[in-house]
């Protein structure tokens, strides 16, 4: 658990760093292309036009990056205020101040958070707007005097340390060895925080001082990628076979480095070929002279050669560089494809395997939290999120775009960054890690989480509840049926659900006390420990277990499911309603399951549910006999 949790804090703070970088990539390809064209080693040499490069790399880029920090932690007000302290970091330096920026952008927008927060309620109607600006301006300016006079030297001297280590490694010839840590760490997702969290600073620095840096090209190679799917293409079997072709034109043209990783985890020996095919790639870059101006994003071979410097020597040794990665790589993953034995492989499982590596929850626990919200009436669009709003989700709304027109649907489906979600939002669809800071940026949207961008059931289910609306009750609660314990039945009806564990006419006045009692009745009818009643509550502040059709379904949390003792059901009759999250709820089914035995009688449940007049019965129903009948015959 502990491991989990660290790798999950990793993740997160991989994940923000990236998105302080991702969102002003076009700031970063600005720079290098103007470089690349007009210093006086350029295409096209401009004395004028060169005098742009100092004040973008100096000035704007590490402001974009500030503004964006203090934007991820107090939206506008905490960009401005993270932009004010970050021009301390840059003029208390003689360097780019990336790194600077990055610290200084979210602590601007952290300490106007919670000054706000302190004086909330306390100022006096009038003057707002006076305290507003006042309070940003001399925060910010206090704070960037102090970044002016520590972090700005203490920033360069840390980076001192590391162009120090950097050059170190060049001089010994050991940077090929950091392949050992960026390609496993890039099966993490932690690609990005790696490549523009640590590497592009440092990068940058030199690309400043030496026209170019092979930095930037330790992750973003898609030589190792290429080479793992094209043997695929010759070596593979089924379905990975089928896909591996389309996938590597993706990859190498596109830049969507994420696409090769479920194949390299359904043989996870294949983490060598990657491995050994980075570190040639990197000898090779090192030994010719390879790098970039700036940082290529995505990592496709178009964005490599746009802003690789304008020498046939340096064109040579980046282009050799991927070759090199490329062709090791597919010689090992041939090597372990032909003399492992191969079955039909499922790319689908490869990349719900790719989610539990990363320390997701469960496929049960995700089955719960796939959607959140409510689904809006009368939907026009649709919005893919990522951190940058370019490689991954693009790719998700393309596919879904063509659904949707497919099933005559007149929506508009577009991507984004998460960071320029519109609050207008009707549905927001992004991989399970965003999916909280989309909740966050728009918490009135209904939002999905997908494990994978480019193939997920989501798409075909989203579609369905779209085109037949009158049906997403009933699915929804199929799917809570179905998540809650899948698996044939096997356990007496009648020792599901007994007569003495219906009650009528009940009341409540809060969502927890009816939960409470659900819990209760399993408990005192031996189906569940006493420490279920309270999973069940954490359940439903996890998520909501209100199904829609004034129908509720509490259960407890994945980790009860040790405290089962025996698969039952309550059924509570609430005909005033009781409040579930701003909806009336007048059925509540309590469930308690174990080993799939009760799935079948949830099914009809769900059928039953999803038709307002059987609702309308059951909550008229005079007698527990009654309801057991309606239940039963459906």
């Amino acid at each position: 658990m502990a491991q989990s949790n660290i790798k999950v804090a990793v993740q997160k703070f991989g994940n923000f760093l990236s998105s302080m970088v991702l969102p002003n990539i076009a700031a970063f390809i600005a720079w290098g292309l103007i470089t690349a064209l007009f210093i006086p080693t350029g295409f096209f040499p401009n004395e004028s036009l060169a005098k742009l490069v100092g004040p973008i790399l100096t000035y704007l880029l590490p402001l974009l990056i500030g503004y964006t920090g203090g934007t991820l932690v107090y939206a506008q007000r905490g960009g401005v205020v993270g932009a004010i302290t970050t021009m301390g970091v840059i003029v208390g330096a003689d360097i780019p101040m990336f790194l600077g920026a990055m610290i200084m952008g979210p602590l601007g927008g952290y300490i106007i958070k919670k000054f706000d927060q302190a004086i909330e309620g306390k100022v006096k109607a009038g003057f707002e707007m006076l305290v507003n600006n006042f309070s940003a301006g001399i925060l910010g300016g206090f704070v960037a005097i102090l970044a002016y006079l520590a972090v700005g030297p203490a920033v360069t001297v840390f980076t001192g340390w590391l162009v120090k280590g950097v050059d170190w490694l060049l001089a010994t010839g050991l940077l090929p060895l950091t392949s050992i840590i960026i390609e496993p760490a890039k099966i993490l997702f932690l690609n990005n925080a790696i490549n523009h969290g640590v590497l592009s600073p440092i990068g940058l620095e030199q690309a400043k001082q030496t026209g170019k840096s092979v930095l930037f090209l330790l992750e973003a190679n898609p030589g190792p990628g290429i080479g793992v799917l094209l043997a695929y293409c010759f070596f593979g079997k089924g379905n990975a076979k089928k896909s591996a072709p389309g996938a590597a034109i993706i990859h190498f043209f596109g830049g969507i480095h994420e696409i090769y990783f479920p194949y390299i985890l359904m043989r996870p020996m294949l983490f060598f070929a990657v491995i050994i095919g980075g570190m040639s790639g990197v000898f090779t870059l090192v030994l010719l002279g390879g790098g970039l101006v700036s940082p290529a994003s995505p990592g496709s071979i178009i964005a490599i050669l746009a802003v690789t410097p304008p020498h046939a020597s340096t064109y040579l040794a980046n282009i050799a560089g991927v070759l090199v990665a490329g062709i090791v790589s597919f010689v090992l993953s041939s090597l372990i494809l032909k003399t492992s034995k191969q079955q039909d492989e499922d790319i689908e499982e490869a990349a719900r395997k790719m989610q539990e590596m990363k320390g997701k929850k469960s496929s049960v626990a995700n089955v719960f939290a796939a959607d959140s919200g409510e689904m809006p009436e009368n939907v026009s669009k649709i919005i893919f999120a990522c951190d940058a709003g370019m490689g991954s989700s693009a790719m998700g709304a393309s596919l879904l775009r063509k659904k949707v027109k497919e099933a005559g649907l007149d929506i508009s489906v577009t991507n984004t960054a998460i960071s320029n979600l519109p609050a207008d939002a009707q549905i927001v669809i992004t991989q399970e890690e965003l999916t909280p800071r989309a909740q966050k940026q728009v918490p009135n949207a209904y939002h999905i989480s997908v494990d994978n961008f480019l193939s997920s059931p989501e798409y075909d289910n989203l579609v369905n509840r779209l085109k037949n609306p009158e049906t997403a009750a009933q699915q929804e609660i199929v799917e809570e049926a179905e998540a809650v314990v899948p698996g044939p039945s096997q356990q007496d009806d009648d020792a599901l659900l007994r007569e003495e564990n219906i009650f009528l006419n009940q009341e409540f006045s809060s969502k927890e006390e009816a939960i409470r009692f659900a819990g209760r009745v399993l408990a005192d009818a031996g189906y569940v420990k006493e420490s279920y009643i309270e999973a069940m509550i954490e359940r439903d502040k996890m998520t909501s277990t209100y199904m829609g059709n004034d129908v509720a379904i509490p259960h407890g949390t994945e980790e009860a499911k040790k405290d089962v003792l025996e698969s039952g059901f309550t059924v509570l009759q609430v005909p005033n309603g009781v409040d579930f999250d701003g909806n009336k709820v007048r059925l509540i089914f309590g469930i308690a399951g174990k080993d799939g035995t009760h799935l079948e009688i949830l099914s009809g449940i769900a059928v039953t549910c999803s038709d307002m007049a059987n609702i309308e019965k059951l909550v008229a129903a005079k007698s527990a006999k009654e309801i057991m009948d309606i239940l039963n015959d459906k």
